[in-house]
């Protein structure tokens, strides 16, 4: 599943034709992806502007000025592909289709159609029932240390189960996790509440840095995640540890090999010789 940084190379991308741009036609092809799309999507879409588009955690939302607010989620292979001019035909998995002022074209491609759209009024946004128990996003102000080692205290779960857990930092997943874990050092299966202040403060600016590095790189393509005009990321190329089991670890100083174990039903990658 795309996890925040591809979310946000999406929407840089669908910037420069979605947002302050009229939507002169919307189709929906279908009557559901993961669940029903909201009723009369279509109409409610048709002619409206793209006010703002912005990203909470793994969601993508499009303000519109008829005072509501798309809210659109990849899921496991969901793609937004961006045409202009001579536009390629619709092809069986194209469920929505947004016909955008200055003849561009952007199609929700989903062929697992585990994604999701729907319509909220945009003042309650926020209420959403996917967004409303999400905790802080990991590159905005309200995530800091203090923040971080209030809510790790007395956590009796590992370190990276406590950082995939959205309501305690929205956005994170699987592979970022495990890349932070490898710069810090720290085991994925150390208790997280005791994690030594130290330690727990040294995950926040590491948390940032993979991400921005990881947005900067277009996100890390893996199985089916494309950028929005269709490119490639490439931060998989400076993966450290995940999916590099058996190879050498690149910390320097270290001789150990990267290993793989299963928490909570995910991979895990990390150095046992130089993550304690």
């Amino acid at each position: 599943m795309p996890e925040l940084p591809e979310v946000e190379t999406v929407r840089r991308g669908l910037i420069p034709v979605m947002e302050g741009k009229q939507i002169i036609r919307a189709q929906v092809r279908r009557p559901d992806l993961r669940w029903p799309f909201p009723d009369g999507m279509e109409q409610r879409l048709t002619g409206k502007r793209v006010e703002r588009l912005r990203r909470r955690s793994k969601y993508i939302l499009a303000d519109l000025d008829s005072g509501e607010t798309l809210l659109i989620h990849l899921g496991m292979s969901g793609r937004m592909l961006i045409s202009r001019g001579d536009h390629p035909d619709i092809q069986k998995h194209d469920h929505v289709v947004f016909h955008m002022q200055g003849d561009a074209r952007v199609v929700f491609n989903d062929t697992r159609r585990f994604g999701a759209m729907d319509l909220v009024a945009t003042e309650q946004a926020e209420g959403h029932k996917l967004l409303a128990s999400l905790g802080p996003e990991p590159l905005g102000n309200s995530f800091d240390e203090a923040y971080l080692l209030e809510r790790l205290k007395g956590r009796n779960t590992p370190i990276k189960t406590a950082l995939l857990d959205q309501k305690i930092v929205s956005g994170l997943g699987n592979i970022y996790v495990c890349e932070v874990l490898l710069r810090t050092g720290i085991s994925p299966t150390r208790k997280a509440g005791k994690l030594s202040a130290p330690r727990v403060r040294s995950l926040v600016p590491a948390i940032r840095d993979v991400l921005f590095e990881a947005i900067e790189s277009g996100g890390s393509s893996l199985k089916d995640y494309r950028q929005a005009d269709g490119e490639l990321g490439y931060f998989q190329h400076s993966f450290r540890a995940y999916g590099r089991e058996g190879e050498p670890c690149l910390t320097k100083g270290c001789n150990g090999k990267i290993r793989r174990i299963t928490q909570g039903g995910r991979s895990t990658f990390y150095c046992a010789q130089c993550q304690r």
